[in-house]
């Protein structure tokens, strides 16, 4: 029995209405002048409205503010220049559903003419959860990258981290090597002076060697004061080094603290070495710790006669630089070498051109310090064959009182 074409149109009707309602995408048609004509099942559930809600409305209301506002805008000019934008085209829009929420969804618009009508179909496909996933996919590619920054950094800190550690353990070799050759040489020399004194001694047994006797006892004085010198360089960076070092500041007579300083290092000078003072009359008073300053001193006194020749003079100037004292301490000695200055408060560095100059190499880094401890600075200027001076600048007060007031 055949189909007559009437039944086979309304068969046609019903599995075109069937497709357009069961599509998963949703689907809406609209006149020529923006209002909704159609729109199936999967359309309705993705703007939260039901069909009769939708049909006879104008299609914008489907739409975020932007396109909403231009939508009559954006199909006038369709309509007149035939240029697509979506029609034809399709492209991502954001839509807006019944409760207010705002969505992505892909838009894919046709133009269909039916005899002398135009309707538009529109292919929505929700990219809702397209989205959240490429979000998550973008939040995990930043969390990632923040990982392997967070990792690069920790590497390129531990990578410093090792390289200070090597940079430390040379130190300490290069520290040790000094250590060794100073102390074989500061050591040895003097206990061999003893012994052999010692051993000349017991061989002048006549009263008429006297004079030789006494002549080595001086020498074995002389060694014994040299290694307990020694010894009091290493004591006191221990002591340091363990923070076991304290300041007890109070207000001195910084001229009275100079003169004893100069008198304790008079053992120091060589033949015809003096120390001359030029003192300015202020400050006459000073607040600050006199023990580490007389030792401060002391060092640099001793310093100036043992790298001058005998006979020559060392000076001691004083005077304001800003809030602060200066003292100086000048000698006409050799000088320091341009290539060792930078290296001149090291631990157990000796310039050049003091090697036959008995030293620890301790001396000036333990001033520096000291003068730490008193809150000050150390700074010198040296030219070789000329001499050197070091200055050491101290605050005169320890609290905030103005030194006129100090003194």
């Amino acid at each position: 029995m055949h189909s007559t074409p009437e039944k086979m149109s309304q068969e046609d009707s019903r599995r075109l209405k069937a497709l357009f309602e069961m599509a998963t995408d949703g689907i809406i048609t609209m006149s020529s002048e923006g209002y909704i004509e159609n729109v199936n099942l999967a359309a309705c559930t993705l703007f939260g409205y039901k069909a009769e809600e939708m049909q006879g409305q104008k299609v914008n209301m489907l739409m975020g503010n932007h396109d909403r506002t231009h939508h009559d805008e954006y199909l006038g000019r369709y309509q007149r220049t035939h240029e697509p934008r979506i029609i034809g085209i399709g492209r991502e829009v954001t839509g807006r559903r019944k409760n207010g929420e705002i969505f992505p969804f892909r838009l894919a618009v046709s133009e269909v003419k039916l005899d002398d009508q135009v309707i538009y179909t529109g292919m929505l496909h929700d990219l809702t959860e397209f989205k959240r996933a490429q979000q998550r996919v973008e939040q995990l590619n930043a969390e990632l990258e923040t990982r392997v920054e967070e990792r690069t950094a920790a590497l390129r800190q531990r990578e410093s981290e090792l390289k200070r550690a090597l940079g430390k353990e040379r130190e300490l070799n290069e520290l040790k090597s000094r250590f060794l050759s100073m102390a074989s040489h500061e050591f040895k020399t003097p206990l061999s002076t003893v012994l052999s004194s010692v051993e000349l001694i017991e061989l002048y047994q006549e009263e008429a060697a006297q004079p030789k006797r006494e002549k080595h006892i001086g020498r074995i004085k002389d060694a014994v004061t040299q290694l307990t010198e020694v010894l009091n360089d290493f004591l006191s960076l221990s002591k340091l080094e363990q923070g076991k070092v304290t300041t007890l500041p109070k207000l001195i007579d910084l001229r009275a603290t100079i003169s004893t300083s100069v008198e304790s290092a008079e053992g120091q000078l060589k033949k015809g070495q003096h120390v001359v003072l030029a003192l300015a009359p202020e400050p006459s008073g000073c607040v600050t710790d006199p023990k580490l300053l007389r030792h401060i001193l002391i060092n640099l006194i001793s310093n100036a006669a043992k790298y001058s020749s005998p006979g020559m003079e060392i000076t001691i100037t004083t005077g304001w630089r800003g809030n602060q004292c200066f003292i100086s301490v000048t000698d006409r000695g050799i000088g320091i070498p341009p290539e060792d200055q930078g290296h001149l408060f090291d631990r157990f560095f000796r310039a050049r051109n003091v090697e036959n100059v008995k030293g620890t190499g301790l001396g000036l880094n333990i001033v520096r310090h000291y003068v730490q401890l008193l809150e000050g600075t150390i700074e010198f200027s040296s030219v070789m064959g000329k001499g050197s001076t070091f200055t050491l600048l101290i605050p005169v007060t320890t609290n905030s009182h103005s030194p006129a007031e100090q003194l």
